[in-house]
């Protein structure tokens, strides 16, 4: 299976928190899609001719696009690509502003089969806190309408760990998402990224930081909570009734390749990754001249294993040291082995079946935990 994912770099209003690429400008919209075309049909050859089984519009806001335009971009794929339709999963992302009842029919008809909308909080407090364009009531209308007009496949993005979001706050947001019976979500800690408009209000003294403590007994809240609703915890922040996996980022999670098209997106085939120019100016000018708008890395051994483990450990699945020793060799098995006991010790991980997993408490440490298993160059086998 392969996947493409497609970067519609726009989006109405800046959120607090986010450093994705994208403008609030859309001046240049008609000719970045003309762009994106090009770039679809020059790189058709990028997957080797193998099945695509997901198509995921994200951003930005891909939601502000027209339905019409939507379809020409799923067309241009159909055209160039071998596309298994019979499994196909397409993924829109979408701000809750954007899906009024004509559009989200347009919509279906268009050929989107999965809706995945950011409501990050079912609170006006948190939404303003966040700087989010829409309100709550937005969210609860298109979640409903959405349903009504055949979407079974929904899932939504929330948020914890927001500045004065209370636990009881937190725990109504997961009420209200219960009560919509939603085959999906995913779940973030609040987290300050470099160059977003909050790390520059903390930098100034406007605001105070993340708290780690009340993101960290949220996260526990959520695990308990979805444990309790069925809900499996498949991956550190996505969370799905059985059968109901995101195909196109599970694909990402066990190593599968993809194409990733538009400005700042990226793409792996298994032995190199790349990634295009994150300025929509240049990406335009530069695929409609044929000249180079992105940069590749080739995979050695090493970054390959470090990438594996990095996300395979973020899973249900988890890290397979029996996969490792035949596709890498058996010093890598013998590293991880080795690296992995303090981690064991410390009840952080725990070894099931020849696969590393991480325990409740390993997940509140995950990042840390996962560097400490990479392998930094050849000496360290």
């Amino acid at each position: 299976m392969a996947s493409i994912y497609i970067h519609i770099p726009y989006c109405r209003q800046a959120c607090y928190y986010c450093n994705f690429h994208f403008s609030t400008s859309l001046q240049t919209k008609s000719e970045l899609l003309d762009a994106l075309h090009l770039e679809l049909i020059h790189r058709k050859n990028y997957l080797s001719g193998e099945k695509i089984s997901t198509i995921y519009f994200g951003g930005g806001t891909p939601s502000l696009l027209e339905v019409d335009e939507i379809k020409k971009i799923i067309e241009t794929i159909d055209r160039n690509y071998n596309l298994e339709w019979d499994k196909m999963e397409i993924t829109l992302e979408a701000n809750p502003d954007d899906l009024k009842k004509e559009k989200i029919q347009d919509l279906y008809s268009a050929g989107i089969n999965r809706l995945s909308i950011g409501v990050q909080s079912f609170f006006d407090t948190d939404l303003k806190t966040l700087h989010r364009i829409h309100n709550a009531e937005q969210s609860h209308q298109c979640i409903q309408e959405a349903q009504q007009s055949g979407f079974d496949n929904i899932t939504i993005d929330l948020i914890y760990g927001v500045q004065n979001q209370s636990d009881d706050i937190w725990m109504q947001n997961l009420e209200t998402l219960k009560n919509y019976n939603l085959p999906h979500f995913s779940a973030y800690a609040l987290t300050i990224e470099p160059k977003t408009a909050f790390e520059k209000m903390i930098r100034q003294g406007k605001i105070t930081g993340t708290d780690d403590d009340q993101a960290a007994r949220q996260f526990l809240v959520l695990q308990q909570w979805a444990n309790e609703q069925n809900y499996l915890a498949y991956e550190i922040s996505n969370y799905c009734k059985p059968g109901h996996f995101s195909k196109h980022n599970t694909g990402y999670w066990l190593g599968e390749k993809y194409l990733g098209a538009g400005p700042s997106a990226h793409s792996f085939n298994t032995h190199s990754r790349q990634w295009n120019i994150a300025n929509n100016t240049k990406y335009i000018q530069s695929v409609k001249n044929n000249d180079p708008y992105y940069e590749m890395e080739t995979l050695s051994d090493i970054s390959q294993y470090n990438e594996y483990v990095m996300t395979s450990l973020r899973t249900m699945w988890g890290c397979d040291i029996s996969l490792i020793r035949d596709r890498f060799g058996l010093a890598f098995a013998n590293e991880i082995t080795k690296s992995s006991l303090r981690y064991v010790s410390d009840n952080l991980l725990f070894k099931k079946d020849h696969k590393l997993l991480l325990t409740l408490a390993g997940k509140l440490l995950a990042d840390n935990i996962i560097s400490g298993l990479f392998i930094l160059n050849d000496n360290d086998l």
